[in-house]
């Protein structure tokens, strides 16, 4: 399979930095591994608590956390990359929709506590979802 400098149809500015887009896909791939298992963790370590503050029952707070880490274990090693990337950007538009939704948060919403960072991370995900997320596994 070809990586990312290979697909580039378009001449960019500094076509030498397109050497590092695997690397780069990597380590988007790794962030993003860490945030939602980090997410994860807490979501099964705590349900009851997590499940109060997100409004759901403990069981699904767990089953939502092993999701998490999941997709991050899966991330970080570069196995199922395309599918963990879905279930993660599932999770983001399920935040998206119970902060906008349900609980009528602003997009920037008070004291930092809107979903501009669930947008940004459903956009992570579907980078990785679209680039395979690059060419390097562990």
């Amino acid at each position: 399979m070809p990586g990312y400098a290979e697909l580039v149809t378009d001449a960019p500015l500094f076509p030498a930095l397109l050497d590092f887009a695997d690397l780069s896909l990597f380590l988007l791939r790794v962030w993003i591994a860490i945030l939602f298992g980090w997410s994860g963790w807490s979501h099964v370590r705590k349900p009851r608590e997590r499940g109060e503050s997100l409004g759901m029952p403990p069981a699904a707070t767990a089953a939502l956390g092993a999701l998490e880490l999941a997709g991050a274990i899966l991330l970080v090693i570069g196995l199922w990359v395309q599918p963990a990337a879905i279930a993660l950007a599932a999770v983001m538009l399920g935040a998206i929709a119970k902060k906008a939704l349900v609980w009528k948060t602003g997009f920037w919403g008070e004291d930092s506590q809107g979903w501009y960072y669930e947008v940004l991370y459903l956009v992570c995900n579907l980078v990785i979802l679209t680039t395979g997320g690059g060419s390097i596994g562990i």
